[in-house]
Parts: structure tokens; sequence; C-alpha cells
């Protein structure tokens, strides 16, 4: 040690102290995380830790005043020891969005409470069930396999059970698990995938189809199902996969119409009094055959009673004779067809094929949405958050014209920089439709 100056001795004590700092740092860190069912409090301070530690963790991002916050809490809690108990394990986490802004604006957070889903670190808005039995089942989705591969009638009963009723379920029988993996991890997010090697004929009449191989589309929350017999190549697939994510006639929500963002076909809507009175479920049982029949169209209904400021956006008032149907191009545009205003009790069903009719012929008149919701239900479907955006942009470009305007002088400077203005946006608790169940 003779041979060593202070100054070489100063730096290997500080070398030493800092390798031993971040290998104890480090190893705190590893060991401040447990798998335990409880719900973790997160800071600034710990999130990316959190985040790269667990290959799943659902955030809620929430504030302490927000009423809808405190009502999903305890659903957050009852549900965290289920999900933590799974194979692969999913950790639930809250962060006080409102204390630590800087952090929720990185995450893009415009409404509490928000829940994101951060697989490997990758970000992904939640926007399925918040109670508690139905959270979970949702989220065992992300981690059970692309495919599951079923080899008996009762694998196949089971996995239809433990998928439960909020997704679609693709199941192939007799049909290589191949051909649809692609296809499986593309819509992973969006459908159960599976493939039965061994079945009975009994599993054919139960899903309705009598040769193989055949990938058969269930859609359990509308006791419904579709059979594809191929050709088992990608486009064809891929169709009929896309066209069975929704029901034949979709009841029309801020949810299910932001579901459909990246459906690219028009919506034929039809807009009744009350789409839950008998007349009305008639009504649709008609549409569902037309949507059979005509594939490259979604078929949605919506009653005054449920939604009406988004009927009124197609000019429907007291004085508009019900049922009526429309074709929306899912921005500011959409037809009604000559001859087919309105649907008269009688004979519906011919009057709904009428009606595809003449819009396949073009006898329509293009109109543009309108009404006091428009902007609010336009919304929902571009983001809020591109909303703020083009205000923001706007904002801007007001600001810059009004500074050329005025002539600059110093002390207007100075007045400026020693008083500067500032802008605030009230938060809002969520979207309607959207962050509550």
């Amino acid at each position: 040690m003779a041979g060593w100056s202070s100054s070489g001795l100063r730096c290997m004590v500080l070398l030493f102290i800092q390798i031993f700092g971040s290998a104890l740092s480090s190893s705190s860190t590893e060991g401040q995380w447990a798998v335990d069912g409880k719900v973790l409090e997160l800071d600034e301070s710990n999130f990316d830790s959190a985040i790269s530690t667990f290959d799943y963790i659902l955030v809620d991002f929430y504030a302490p005043w927000c009423g809808h916050c405190k009502r999903l809490s305890p659903q957050l809690d009852a549900a965290a020891p289920m999900l933590a108990a799974l194979k692969e394990p999913i950790v639930i986490a809250k962060i006080d969005a409102d204390k630590y802004s800087r952090l929720a604006r990185k995450h893009d957070i415009d409404g509490y409470p928000m829940l994101k889903l951060f697989m490997h670190g990758v970000p992904v808005e939640y926007n399925g069930p918040r109670k508690a039995d139905l959270l979970v089942r949702y989220l065992k989705k992300f981690v059970a396999p692309d495919v599951s591969i079923l080899d008996s009638d009762s694998a196949v009963s089971n996995f239809v059970e433990a998928a439960g009723t909020y997704f679609p379920l693709y199941i192939g029988f007799g049909l290589n698990e191949s051909v649809i993996s692609k296809l499986a991890t593309k819509y992973k997010k969006k459908a159960w995938f599976s493939v039965a090697k061994d079945f009975s004929e009994d599993v054919m009449v139960l899903y309705d189809f009598d040769k193989v191989p055949s990938l058969v589309a269930v859609r359990p929350s509308y006791e419904e199902k579709s059979i594809f017999y191929g050709p088992f190549e990608e486009e064809f697939l891929e169709n009929f996969i896309k066209q069975n994510l929704f029901p034949l006639a979709l009841p029309i929500t801020y949810d299910t119409l932001e579901s459909l963002d990246d459906d690219e076909r028009k919506i034929v809507v039809t807009i009744v009094e009350d789409e839950d009175n008998e007349k009305s479920m008639k009504l649709v049982g008609i549409l569902k055959s037309a949507a059979s029949a005509n594939r490259d169209l979604v078929f949605g209904y919506v009653g005054i009673k449920q939604w009406g400021d988004f009927a009124e956006t197609f000019g429907v008032n007291k004085k508009t004779k019900l049922p009526k149907m429309v074709v929306w191009n899912r921005n500011e545009d959409f037809h009604t067809v000559i001859g087919s205003e309105s649907i008269d009790e009688e004979d519906q069903a011919s009057q709904v094929s009428q009606f595809l009719e003449g819009y396949r012929e073009g006898r329509t008149i293009e109109n543009r949405v309108s009404g006091p919701s428009v902007l609010g239900f336009i919304n929902s479907l571009i983001g809020i958050k591109s909303v703020y955006l083009i205000v923001f942009i706007v904002a801007i470009i007001m600001l810059i014209q009004t500074i050329y305007k005025e002539e600059p002088t110093g002390n207007g400077i100075r007045d400026e920089a020693d008083h500067p203005s500032s802008s605030v946006s009230e938060t809002r608790e969520s979207r309607p439709g959207e962050k509550e169940d």
C-alpha cells in the first residue's frame, strides 16, 4: 500500500463504495417486490422498477378525489389474489396519477381511473370489465397460450368454460395448429384460439359442423356460432376471424364503437325507440339474417331510450317515424336510402332487403351527422388525446398570430415574463360509457 498515493486510495475507495452500493441497491430493488396477492402502491421512485420486474402488471392510474376510482378500488383488491395465483401471475398496482402528474402525462393518462396492462414493459390500455371476477377472466386471456391444444371432449368443454363469455372463441376441429398460429398471435388480445385434436360425434353435433377440418367461431355472449370449412389460406381465414369478432347484430354503445376501431366496414345503423322491447328484438333477429348475407357491412342497432344523443346525430327527433335505417361511414357522413326512410311493422324482412338493395344500387342521399352529441361521440372513436392535441395546436397558432399582430416592446416582454399565463384543464373522471361498468 506504500506505493499508493492518497488520491489513488481515495479513488479506489469511492469506486468500491459505488460498486457495493449499486449491488446493494439492485438486491433491495429485487427483494422489495413480491407476488403476494396484494395491490402494490407505486410512486415515481419505484414505478419503472415494478414495470421491469413483472412480466404482467395491471396499473390503476387513479385520483383520490375520483368517485369512479373509489368504486373500482375494492374490485381490484378482490381480483389481485386470484390473478397472483395464475400459472403466469398478473400483478395489480396503483399510482396516484393526480399527485404524480409528470408520470401520468408520460403514459398519456387523460381520465380517471385509467387502467393499463404492461406486458413485458409494453403498455396496453385496458378496456375490459371492472367487476373482480369478470376482470380476472378477461385478463387470463393475455397470459394464455396463443393456441390451446385440446385432446378430448372434456378438454373442449373445459376450454370453453374457462374462456368465459367476454371474448369470441375459435376452435379448429381436425385443424393443424400451424394453420392458425400466426393469426392467433395477431388477434390474441381479441379472441381465444384452440385446436381440438380428438373429439366425438357428440361434439360435432353440439358445435353444428359435419366435416373436418373446420374452424368454429363461437360468440358466447350472443349464443351465436359460425362455421368455416375453408379454403384455409391466410387471407380467407383472416376475413372469417375479423368478421366473427362481433355479433351479427351489434348493440351500439361507446364501448362497442371503440371496439370497431380496426374494422374498416361501414355500419348499417338501425334506430328504434327501445332496443329491449319485444318489437325491437324481433327486428334484431331480421338484422342478424341480413348480416349473415352481407358480411361486408357491420349491422348495429341503438334505442333512443338507451342512447338518444347518438340517435339525434342522424337527424332523429320526436317526429321521426321509427325504426329508421342508415348506412354510416363512421366519420361525419351517413346515407339514407330513397324510399326506405323508415320501416313499417309489417313484413320488415322485405323492407330490410329493399333498404340494402337500394343502398347497393346507389339510390341514396348523403347526409352529415349533426346534433349536440356529435363531438362527444366522435371523440370516443378518435380518442380524447387527439382532440386535446388539435385544441393545443389551434391555440398555438392563435398565439403566434396575436404576437405578430402586436408590436413587441421591452416592457411588454418583461411583463409577460414576470406574469406568465397558465392554462388549467380539468381532468375528467371518465369518458361516458368507457371508464365504468
